[in-house]
């Protein structure tokens, strides 16, 4: 297996069904990066994540620091309701519910409904709570999706700078987060993209560069297909994982990683998962020294 460097190289594919595709749509990213000094809490924020994420799947309760931290993070502009509102939403293939509301307050129009449910999500480091709507969602021009499950934040922590979260994990993650149908599985945007013919193909291409400047919109977002001008050489195809708890998630095996030339920091066969919510590479406790 590749290491983590050539995984997260710059472009990350997320495959979802096997379908051929004949066309997809290609839309900027920005990348977010905070003026203040909370950019030094970023490796605990994303620690909290990782334990999260890992908790998450045991089923297990968990308490999640409620702190002023942020961190960079990838966004893409998106519309909601009929005209729309954009939201700056944090892309996340490690969280599978959309929500808006932190920054820009949700503004219902004409495709608005609400879903009689109550909506609750803990991340790793925030949260949010709210009511559920169905909406129009523009993800591109062209490329509005009818009927979309979204969440109204009306009460969140740790969003500094965003105006909520597109989620594009799986759909079991979803699962609980509704009240009171706990049971109800809440179709994400690639769902819903896929079944009213607006994709061919549940591929979502993540284009990641580093930044050049504040801001700086330099990465792009490839929905149905995968974009041929964002990478060279070929791509490595690998299933998604069963070993739990990275099967919840768009989760990998991994065989061995190195750092630098020899330097061995996944000894034995493990599993991780592929998250556009994180901007480090975290390591099980147990693989390092330090």
């Amino acid at each position: 297996m590749q290491s983590f460097s050539a995984l997260l190289r710059a472009v990350l594919l997320i495959t979802m069904t096997s379908v051929s595709a004949s066309s997809f749509f290609r839309i900027p990213l920005t990348k977010l990066a905070p003026t203040n000094s909370y950019l030094v809490g970023l490796p605990d924020a994303d620690r909290a994540r990782a334990a999260f994420l890992k908790s998450f799947a045991s089923g297990g309760s968990t308490t999640v620091p409620a702190s002023n931290l942020a961190y960079v993070q990838y966004t893409t502009s998106v519309g909601v309701g009929s005209p729309p509102t954009y939201y700056n939403l944090v892309v996340d293939t490690g969280s599978s519910n959309t929500f808006v509301g932190t920054g820009i307050p949700y503004v219902r129009t004409s495709t608005s409904i609400f879903t009689g449910e109550d909506v609750n999500v803990t991340y790793g480091s925030g949260y949010f709570s709210g009511l559920e709507y169905f909406d129009q969602v523009t993800l591109a021009p062209g490329f509005a999706i009818t009927n979309q499950s979204i969440g109204d934040a009306l009460s969140y922590a740790d969003f500094e700078g965003v105006d909520g979260i597109v989620g594009v994990g799986p759909v079991i993650l979803t699962e609980g987060t509704l009240s009171p149908s706990t049971d109800e599985l809440i179709p994400t945007v690639m769902n819903n993209a896929l079944s009213q013919g607006l994709i061919t193909e549940e591929i979502l291409g993540v284009s990641f560069a580093p930044a050049t400047s504040y801001n700086d919109t330099n990465e792009a977002l490839t929905y149905g297909g995968i974009d041929s001008s964002l990478y060279t050489g070929e791509i490595t195809y690998t299933p998604v994982t069963a070993t739990y708890p990275a099967g919840y998630y768009w989760g990998v095996n991994v065989t061995d990683a190195t750092y630098g030339s020899t330097t061995t920091v996944i000894p034995t066969s493990t599993a991780g998962i592929v998250d556009t919510g994180t901007t480090l590479v975290l390591l099980a406790a147990g693989h390092t020294d330090d």
